[in-house]
C-alpha cells in the first residue's frame, strides 16, 4: 500500500496550487478528483472532448447542479424543496431537482462542476483582489472579522497573481481602488484593452454623478478595467524587469500567447489565454499523482482525531482507501462541507455547513441609442465595470456592489442569441433581408449591467445532507437553505436605481424585465418593486474561518481546529466574500495554506536530537 504526505481532495484551483507547491518540495501528493480527466482522455484537449461529446452532463456518479435543475414558478416565494413542489398564491417561487436540492425562502442561484479542473475550467477569468476593508465589515454593521487583514495576505496575492497570470495596472488599481502595493509593483501583464463598450461608457458617463437613494449620498462614475487572469502584453518591468512570460496549453511558457477576442471563454478558451487548473497541473512534479473518478466519502481519523487518510469510491461503486499524513480539502465550499457531514468531522463549533455565501447578480439590459454600437460579442464576457459603489459608509445602509459590463449581449438574462432570432421571427415577423438587419443592429447595440451583490455570513444560509435523497453512489445528497437579508436586498434597490440614471444618461432602451417566471427562480417583490437575481457561481462561508474553535470551523492558515493533519482549503473559508470575484482570493489562500503544510511536513521531517542520559556523580 502506497502511503502519501499529502492527500488534496478536488483538482480545481485550489487543489491544483496546493499540489503544485508542494510537488516543488518533492512530497509525495496524490490528488483525488471526482470528475473525469478529459485532457488525459484527449491528449490534452479538453476542448476537442468538449465539443465532440454528445451529451454534455456529468457523469451520474459525480453529478453536479446544472442549469435546468432550478426554475422558477407562479407559486409562493420560497417554497421550493427538494420534490420540487411550490404553492399557487401567484407570488414568485422557485422548483429545485437535480443534485443540490434546496428548501430555503429563495434560491441559491449558483451551480459548479465536479470535473477535473472544477468550475475553474468554466470561469469568467476575472481575477481581482478584495479591498483592504472588505476584511473587517463588523463596523458597518454587517458580516464577519477576518483573522487576517489584506497586508496579511497580500504577499500571496502576488504570488497567485504570478502563477495565474495576471493583467492589470498597479497604478489604475491603487489610485481608484485604494490597494496597497509594494513601491514599484506592476503585474505580470500590462491590462487587457479596452472593449468597445468600455469606451462607450467612458465617453458618456466618465465624471457624471449618479444618486444613491438607499445610503443618500451620490457616486461618481469611472470606468476601470478589471484584472484578468488571462494572457495579454507582458510587462517588461516585471520581476524587477526580468519580465513575465505567459503560460499557454499545458501551463507551457509561450512568449505569443494573447487573448485574441474569441468571445468563447466559457467553457473553454480555444487559444488557452485564460488560466485554468489545467495549466497549473501541467507544471505539476513527479511526485504528484492524479486519480480522477475518484468520489471521497468519508475522511479517515484515528482514535485522537488526526486525519489519516480518506475512502473513496470508483463510479462502478468500488470502494478504496489512501492514507497520508495530511489531507486537504478542495473539492468546493458545498461539497467540503458536505464531505465533512459526512465523516462526522469538524462540527464542534456548529457552524459547519452555515454561513453561505454567493454574489447575487442584479441584471439589467438594453440597447444603445440607434447607430451606435456596443461591440457585442468581441473578446471577455466583461472586461471594465464602475467600482465606486464598493466602499465606504453606505455600507452601512446596504450591500455594496460592483458593476460589471457585459458585452456578451444578453445572453446572461435573456439566452443565446437564437432568442433575439426567434423574437424577431415569431413576434415581428422578419425574414430574409430584413431578418439578417435587424438582427444585425439589434445585436450590435446590446449591452448588460451585472451588479454583483456582497452578501454577508449569515448562519441560517446553509448545507446540510438531505434527510432521504442520495446520488448514484448512495450518498446522502446536498440541501441548502438559502435566503437574501434585507441588507442585500436594499442594495439591488440602489442598484436598479443606479441603473435606471445610467440608461438615462445614455439615452438607451431598457428591456429589462424578469419574466417569464420559469427564466427567473430568483425573484422577488421588494418595496413594491420585482428584482430578479442570477447567481455569480461564488459560493463562500461554509467552512468558516477564525480565531477560535468555539465560532469558526478553521484557522487563519485554514486548518480545522478539531483535527490535526486536515485542511479544508477554498472560498468556503473565506469569513465574507465581499464583491470581488473571489478566484484570486481564494489562490493566495490556497497558496499561503500550502506553506503550512510542507512547514508541518519539514517539522515531521527534522531528525529528533538524542540524548546521552547523564550519570548521577559517584559518592
Amino acid at each position: 500500500m502506497t502511503r502519501y504526505d499529502v492527500i488534496v481532495v478536488g483538482g480545481g484551483v485550489a487543489g491544483s496550487l496546493v499540489a503544485h507547491r508542494l510537488g516543488a518540495h518533492g512530497r509525495r501528493v496524490l490528488v483525488l478528483e471526482a470528475g473525469a480527466n478529459e485532457a488525459e482522455a484527449d491528449r490534452h484537449d479538453p476542448l476537442s472532448s468538449y465539443l465532440r461529446a454528445v451529451a454534455k452532463t456529468p457523469h451520474p456518479a459525480a453529478s453536479w447542479p446544472v442549469m435546468t435543475d432550478l426554475s422558477g414558478t407562479e407559486g409562493t416565494a420560497g417554497t421550493g424543496d427538494s420534490t420540487g413542489t411550490t404553492g399557487t398564491t401567484g407570488t414568485p417561487g422557485y422548483r429545485s431537482v437535480g443534485h443540490l436540492r434546496q428548501d430555503g425562502p429563495l434560491p441559491y442561484a449558483s451551480g459548479y462542476v465536479r470535473t477535473n479542473g472544477g468550475t475553474g475550467t468554466i470561469w469568467t477569468g476575472l481575477a481581482p483582489r478584495m479591498l483592504p476593508e472588505d476584511f473587517d465589515t463588523e463596523p458597518f454593521g454587517y458580516g464577519r472579522r477576518w483573522p487576517l487583514t489584506y497586508d496579511e495576505l497580500e504577499p500571496h496575492y502576488r504570488a497567485a497573481e504570478e502563477h495565474l497570470g495576471v493583467a492589470a495596472d498597479a497604478d489604475e488599481q491603487r489610485e481608484l481602488l485604494g490597494l496597497r502595493f509594494p513601491d514599484g509593483h506592476v503585474f505580470p501583464m500590462r491590462p487587457l484593452p479596452a472593449a468597445r463598450l468600455d469606451r462607450v461608457f467612458a465617453a458618456r458617463l466618465d465624471g457624471q454623478r449618479v444618486k444613491d437613494p438607499v445610503a443618500l449620498g451620490d457616486v461618481e462614475l469611472r470606468v476601470v478595467r478589471t484584472p484578468h487572469a488571462r494572457n495579454g502584453v507582458p510587462d517588461p518591468r516585471y520581476d524587477g524587469g526580468r519580465g513575465y512570460v505567459p503560460r499557454g496549453r499545458d501551463g507551457r511558457p509561450d512568449p505569443h500567447s494573447r487573448c485574441v477576442g474569441n468571445a468563447s471563454c466559457i467553457p473553454y478558451c480555444p487559444s488557452y489565454a485564460k488560466y485554468t487548473p489545467l495549466k497549473t497541473q501541467g507544471r505539476w512534479g513527479p511526485s504528484v499523482t492524479l486519480r480522477d473518478r475518484s468520489v471521497v466519502s468519508r475522511v479517515l481519523v484515528d482514535g485522537n482525531g488526526r486525519a489519516t487518510g480518506v475512502e473513496y469510491r470508483a463510479y462502478d461503486g468500488t470502494v478504496s482507501a489512501a492514507h497520508a499524513d495530511v489531507v486537504v480539502l478542495a473539492a468546493h465550499a458545498i461539497e467540503n462541507a458536505r464531505l465533512l457531514l459526512l465523516s462526522g468531522l469538524a462540527g464542534r463549533s456548529g457552524q459547519l455547513g452555515r454561513n453561505l455565501m454567493d454574489h447575487p447578480v442584479l441584471l439589467t439590459w438594453g440597447l444603445l441609442p440607434e447607430g451606435e454600437d456596443a461591440g457585442s460579442y468581441r473578446g471577455p464576457g466583461s472586461v471594465s465595470g464602475f467600482e465606486g459603489f464598493r466602499t465606504g459608509e453606505a455600507r452601512r445602509a446596504r450591500a455594496p456592489f460592483r458593476v460589471e459590463f457585459g458585452t456578451w449581449g444578453w445572453i446572461w438574462s435573456k439566452g443565446p442569441v437564437h432568442t433575439d432570432v426567434w423574437h424577431l421571427l415569431a413576434e415581428r415577423g422578419l425574414s430574409g433581408r430584413e431578418l439578417r438587419e435587424a438582427l444585425g443592429d439589434r445585436l450590435r447595440r446590446q449591452f448588460t449591467l451585472q451588479f454583483e451583490m456582497e452578501q454577508g455570513a449569515d448562519p441560517a444560509n446553509r448545507v446540510t445532507l438531505h434527510p432521504t435523497e442520495r446520488d448514484a453512489l448512495g450518498l446522502p445528497l446536498p440541501l441548502v437553505t438559502y435566503d437574501l437579508d434585507e441588507h442585500v436586498k436594499e442594495g439591488m434597490a440602489a442598484a436598479r436605481a443606479v441603473s435606471d440614471q445610467i440608461f438615462a444618461l445614455l439615452g438607451a432602451e431598457d428591456h429589462t424585465d424578469y419574466a417569464p417566471a420559469a427564466a427567473w427562480p430568483g425573484r422577488f417583490e421588494h418595496r413594491g418593486r420585482t428584482y430578479g437575481y442570477r447567481g455569480a457561481g461564488h459560493a463562500a462561508g461554509t467552512h468558516i474561518m477564525g480565531d477560535s474553535p468555539g465560532d469558526s470551523v478553521v484557522d487563519p492558515w485554514q486548518r480545522c481546529w478539531d483535527h490535526p493533519g486536515l485542511y479544508a482549503v477554498g472560498c468556503g473559508s473565506m469569513p465574507s466574500v465581499a464583491t470581488s470575484n473571489p478566484t484570486l482570493t481564494m489562490a493566495a489562500l490556497a497558496l499561503r495554506s500550502a506553506e503550512r503544510v510542507e512547514a508541518d511536513l519539514a517539522a515531521r521531517d527534522r531528525p529528533h536530537p538524542i540524548t546521552t542520559p547523564v550519570s548521577p556523580p559517584s559518592q
